[in-house]
């Protein structure tokens, strides 16, 4: 007999295996990777709602630190006589407010969390400029962003390959990839099932950068910031459009200004699911954190928040449209 059987009798029963929910990859399923189910009965994924939490650290004098991200900061706060000691940090709010988030019935199977920062400058500079030789501009004068893409070679070779051309075509290059290292193992079975592959581009204004591996214009005063941005919304809404959501294929985020970590994870999960967030490299002078409660509906990568510029509670979608 084995040391289970010895402690508990012959009776113990194996678990069974976990069935994942069958996914309907149809034409008419536009949800992302498919992860919805389509129309059917008195189910509509139009009428899905959410109720969630969120949480907001930041210095106000627009001080970039790890303490504002991770770390945490003790503050000391007069409160009518009182002498209140306080831990500030994004990772802490994210994390207690795991009540206001859910689970699926494997516990590692999050509804969504996830972490908006500013552009980590010094982070990236160190990550992505050095191992790639390409200099970076000053901060503001690039744009990056979270990415997700179905992990098939020809699906991916195809999906980067059309998000570069329509850079192109308006005017801003695409200096490089990077790919973001995470922790798989910590996922449930129903977020494994749809994991994407996560890449950052790192795009610039052409006219700007040149063709070389180093910016030619880098002046504020010259360099066209509202251009900047105006191309960037184009190139977030165009390459969504003709990429598509049953390519796996989703924005984040992809900004001068800001950056989104996110996906079918609980709050506790985000910070070890995604290695980034912990490098004391990584600083920001803000982070609003988000944790997704689907009250009914079904999670998946792409729904998690907070969104490309914002997150909220769920009480926007009781708005009817």
């Amino acid at each position: 007999m084995g040391f289970e059987e010895d402690i508990y009798g012959p009776q113990v029963e194996e678990q069974p295996p976990v069935k994942v929910y069958e996914y309907n990859n149809t034409p008419e399923n536009r949800s992302w990777a498919g992860a919805l189910p389509v129309k059917q009965g008195l189910y509509d994924p139009e009428f899905e709602k959410d109720a969630c939490g969120v949480g907001f650290a930041a210095n106000i004098k627009g001080k970039a630190s790890h303490k504002i991200i991770s770390d945490g900061m003790i503050r000391t706060l007069p409160l009518e006589g009182l002498v209140l000691t306080a831990l500030f940090s994004a990772r802490n709010l994210l994390c207690n407010m795991t009540h206001r988030g859910a689970v699926g019935s494997d516990a590692r199977d999050g509804d969504g969390a996830g972490v908006m920062t500013s552009i980590p400058h010094k982070f990236f500079i160190k990550n992505f400029a050095r191992e790639t030789g390409y200099d970076l501009p000053p901060q503001g004068q690039y744009a990056a962003g979270n990415l997700f893409f179905k992990p098939e070679t020809e699906t991916l070779k195809d999906s980067t390959s059309t998000f570069e051309e329509i850079a192109e075509s308006l005017g801003l290059r695409v200096l490089g990839w990077r790919e973001v290292p995470r922790d798989s193992s910590l996922l449930g079975p129903a977020a494994l099932s749809r994991e994407p592959l996560i890449l950052q581009p790192f795009v610039v204004l052409r006219s700007a950068y040149g063709d070389g591996n180093q910016p030619t214009l880098t002046d504020p005063e010259v360099f066209d910031e509202k251009q900047f941005e105006r191309q960037l919304y184009v190139l977030r809404k165009r390459a969504t459009h003709t990429i598509g959501l049953h390519n796996w294929f989703y924005l984040c985020s992809l900004s001068n200004k800001n950056i989104v970590y996110k996906g079918q994870l609980s709050p506790v999960q985000v910070y070890q699911y995604y290695h980034d967030l912990v490098s004391v490299d990584y600083e920001g002078h803000f982070a609003l954190v988000h944790s997704r409660f689907s009250t009914n509906t079904f999670p998946s990568w792409d729904r998690a928040q907070p969104l490309r510029w914002a997150a909220h509670n769920g009480k926007l979608q009781a708005i009817a449209k």
